[in-house]
């Protein structure tokens, strides 16, 4: 077994990282902040995360760019790979914030709005720089659907079929986000996870439930994730990544310290 990761995640806000439930919205008070993402990432990179992915929440439902300044900030001072997602359109979005520091590039709406943009970005930069974000609420027995823009609309697609679809046309890696489980602190969607881990040949970063590192052990475990990641449980300093790697140790997954 390749080690596996443990990647704390920060959803931006207006300059803020913020926490919510169940992909709430800002305008009706469901986010709070919870800190500076530049100090963040800090204490992340110390921790020893083996990356970060920071997600501009609103972005593709607002419209706004992502947060170049912040990637700079943050790539300047840390020394782990950078996946920054929130209104990447184009080509032209995913260099910008490739020069700005990142390493990966995650796209869901505009994926799913253009499928093409999958594979432009992969022929220019590479798949391993091209990660599908999939948002899935379970909306019927063994059926999970996709939903885009922050979870408000839905695409009319299965969870599973789109993440084949989207590593047929390159995407290097799937996250594969949890609505239902979205700061539940409930565990992650062990089935959805392990279908869409089954069915694809890239990594799968398992997303959305997790409330203690039992959870995080799991879906590597049992649903077969290559990465977990966390958000909330490492913001409020409940745990830690090394306490996250050390828990892994013990249950047997290959992790790095």
């Amino acid at each position: 077994m390749l080690a596996r990761r443990v990647i704390p995640c920060l959803d931006v806000h207006a300059g803020q990282v913020t926490r919510g439930q169940q992909f709430g919205r800002a305008e009706d008070g469901g986010l709070r902040n919870v800190g500076d993402p530049v100090a963040l990432a800090l204490r992340y990179n110390e921790q020893g995360a083996d990356e970060l992915v920071f997600y501009d929440i609103t972005a593709s439902a607002q419209g706004r760019a992502s947060m170049v300044s912040v990637i700079e900030r943050v790539a300047d001072q840390c020394f782990m790979p950078l996946t920054v997602g929130g209104g990447i359109r184009s080509v032209d979005d995913m260099w910008t914030m490739l020069r700005s520091g990142a390493d990966k590039v995650s796209i869901n709406s505009s994926a799913i709005e253009n499928p093409d943009l999958i594979r432009a970005g992969a022929e220019k930069f590479g798949s391993q720089c091209i990660v599908v974000s999939i948002d899935t609420k379970r909306t019927g027995p063994g059926r999970w659907e996709v939903f885009l823009k922050g979870g408000r609309v839905a695409a009319n697609l299965e969870a599973v079929e789109w993440a084949v679809r989207a590593c047929g046309l390159g995407a290097g890696e799937i996250v594969l986000n949890s609505i239902d489980g979205d700061g539940m602190k409930a565990g992650y969607d062990l089935e959805i996870t392990r279908r869409v881990s089954e069915a694809v040949p890239v990594p799968v970063v398992a997303s959305g439930g997790a409330g203690n590192v039992g959870h995080m052990a799991d879906v590597l475990l049992l649903a077969k994730a290559d990465a977990a990641l966390a958000a909330g449980i490492f913001h409020s300093g409940e745990t830690t990544v090394r306490q996250a790697k050390e828990h892994f140790a013990a249950r047997g997954i290959p992790v790095r310290f």
